[in-house]
């Protein structure tokens, strides 16, 4: 008997049988989902763009450490000039793709003016973004006597990774492009562990901890000076659904107010407000509302929630 191998140069099996199956399959998916090939037909938002496109604003945010080594305080502008006028073009062909995409209704003129408007608001946000991002590492620093500087804290940490990535992409989400936002929202979760949604709104002087593990929902607000650590979840308790079994998108994650701090493990669900200042100890399951000044720890057999006692 011959050798199978030879009787086809690609293999024990026959690739077009293969190709002709692939497409069949994509075929009846597509059916399934009623997509038009008109879907995409322009292209389709690309992460790994994408990746390139946040690492040059992180690096026109803050030129001198997360730019090129040979940069000075004197061509900063030069740097920073270039830096934008090379990814903002780059996210604007993201951002056509994007809309063509979610929206093939729409002509292109109309698509060009809403990626001209998103594109100069994203721009005219970046000084008030990098402002609020001095505040977040400047909370990390203070909070974390292992850290020797800021600039360590900006190299180092992957919560200040994470957080910038999530405060471009929260403004892209609030701007009309909720996939791109998303996407650059998994590119941080890849690079970090730390899992945001672009829809979540988190305050000022923001910390994470360590951050592997944590995840907070789209609907999630956290207020400012707010600490969290490590395995901490901000989730929903149940998803409410419409005439037709659909899921509905409605508030459903927790409420962070002010000054508060969430230790390792705890996980939140459903929406319920910690109030101001409280204290969540580690490995905590909530399910419900505590008020302003709590110290929620675990204990045997329940949780317990006492004003003014000692989280564990």
């Amino acid at each position: 008997m011959g050798d199978p191998q030879a009787a086809n140069e690609d293999g024990p099996y026959d690739i077009e049988v293969v190709v002709d199956q692939l497409r069949s399959v994509r075929a009846d998916w597509r059916e399934r989902q009623s997509r038009d090939e008109t879907f995409g037909k322009l292209g389709f938002p690309s992460r790994h763009a994408l990746g390139r496109i946040i690492d040059v604003l992180s690096s026109a945010l803050f030129p001198l450490r997360l730019g090129p080594p040979e940069l000075g305080q004197e061509s900063e502008d030069c740097f920073v000039r270039a830096s934008l006028q090379s990814a903002l073009p780059l996210l604007a062909a993201q951002l056509r793709m994007e809309l063509h995409y979610r929206r093939p209704d729409r002509s292109a003129d109309a698509i060009e003016h809403a990626v001209t408007a998103i594109i100069s608001d994203l721009a005219g946000r970046l000084p008030a973004m990098r402002r609020v991002l001095d505040t977040d590492l400047q909370a990390a620093f203070a909070g974390d006597p292992a850290a020797h500087s800021v600039d360590e804290v900006l190299l180092c940490y992957p919560c200040v990774t994470a957080i910038i990535h999530h405060r471009v992409a929260h403004e892209l989400y609030l701007l009309g492009a909720p996939l791109i936002a998303r996407i650059i929202a998994e590119i941080a979760h890849s690079r970090t562990g730390i899992d945001i949604h672009p829809g979540a709104s988190i305050g000022e002087s923001f910390f994470i901890d360590h951050g592997t593990g944590v995840v907070i929902g789209q609907t999630a607000v956290i207020g400012n000076r707010v600490r969290i650590y490590q395995a901490v979840t901000l989730g929903a308790r149940s998803f409410s659904t419409d005439d037709e079994g659909r899921l509905v998108n409605e508030p459903r994650h927790p409420i962070i107010e002010d000054d508060v701090t969430i230790y390792a493990g705890a996980t939140i669900l459903g929406r319920v407000t910690i109030g101001k200042g409280s204290v969540i100890g580690g490995n905590v399951w909530l399910t419900r509302s505590v008020p302003p000044g709590s110290q929620v720890r675990q204990t045997q057999p329940s949780i317990s929630i006492e004003a003014g006692d000692p989280c564990d």
